[in-house]
C-alpha cells in the first residue's frame, strides 16, 4: 500500500542517501519512489522533477557546509577547527559535492568557511591580501589534502607497496624514518598536524 504521509524534508533525505551510496547517476525519480515506498507522483508533487530535486540537493549541501562554527581559545585553533570541519564535509558527501560543482555553485558553497577563516584571520591581526592569502591557502590545503586522500582511496593495490619500497638504505640509514614510512598513514593525524604548521606560519607576526 502507498504511504499516505510523506514530508520534502524525508524525500530529500532519501534521495541524498541514495546518491551518497551510488551517485547522481543512480538517482531516478521510478528508484527513489520505491525507495520511500510511494508513488512517483508523489514524489513530483514534494519537490517537483528530477532536474528541480538535484537543485534542492545542491541547496542542502552548500546550506551545510554554512554551517561551520570554528571553535578553540585562538585564532590559530579556530582556523584548524574550520579546516578540519571542512575536510569532514567533503568527505562525507563527495557525490553531492561533485553535483554542487557541476551546477556552478563551487564558489558560493565555500563562501562561509572563507567568511569564518576571514574572521579569525582578522583577529590575528592580518589585513588585506595577507589575509586573502591566508584564507586561500586554508581552504586550498583542505581541499587539496582531500582530493589526495580519495585519489588514495580509489588507487589499486601498488605493488611494490610502501612497505616493501621503504627500508633503512631507502631513508638514508634512518631506520625510525623507514619503519614510519613503511606502515600506513594516519590521514586525521597528518592533515592536523599539517595544517596546524601551516596556520602557524601565516598567522606568525611579520611573516
Amino acid at each position: 500500500m502507498a504511504r499516505t504521509a510523506l514530508t520534502r524534508e524525508e524525500v530529500l533525505d532519501t534521495a541524498a542517501g541514495l546518491v551518497r551510496q551510488h551517485g547522481p547517476e543512480a538517482l531516478t525519480m521510478r528508484k527513489l519512489a520505491a525507495e520511500l515506498g510511494t508513488a512517483v507522483t508523489s514524489i513530483y508533487w514534494h519537490v517537483g522533477n528530477r532536474e528541480s530535486l538535484l537543485d534542492a540537493l545542491v541547496e542542502r549541501t552548500v546550506a551545510d557546509l554554512g554551517a561551520i562554527r570554528p571553535r578553540g581559545a585562538s585564532p590559530a585553533e579556530r582556523v584548524v577547527s574550520v579546516a578540519r570541519a571542512l575536510r569532514r564535509q567533503l568527505r562525507a558527501h563527495p557525490h553531492l559535492v561533485a553535483m554542487v560543482h557541476e551546477r556552478g555553485l563551487t564558489e558560493r558553497m565555500f563562501l562561509p568557511a572563507q567568511r569564518a577563516l576571514v574572521r579569525e584571520v582578522h583577529a590575528a591581526g592580518l589585513r588585506g591580501a595577507r589575509a586573502a592569502g591566508a584564507v586561500r591557502a586554508v581552504q586550498f590545503q583542505v581541499v587539496g589534502y582531500v582530493l589526495v586522500e580519495r585519489n588514495r582511496e580509489r588507487a589499486p593495490v601498488q605493488r611494490p607497496g610502501e612497505e616493501e619500497l621503504w627500508d633503512t638504505a631507502a631513508a638514508e640509514g634512518d631506520e625510525a624514518l623507514a619503519r614510519a614510512l613503511a606502515g600506513p598513514v594516519d590521514c586525521d593525524a597528518l592533515f592536523t598536524a599539517s595544517v596546524r604548521a601551516l596556520v602557524k606560519s601565516l598567522l606568525e607576526p611579520g611573516a
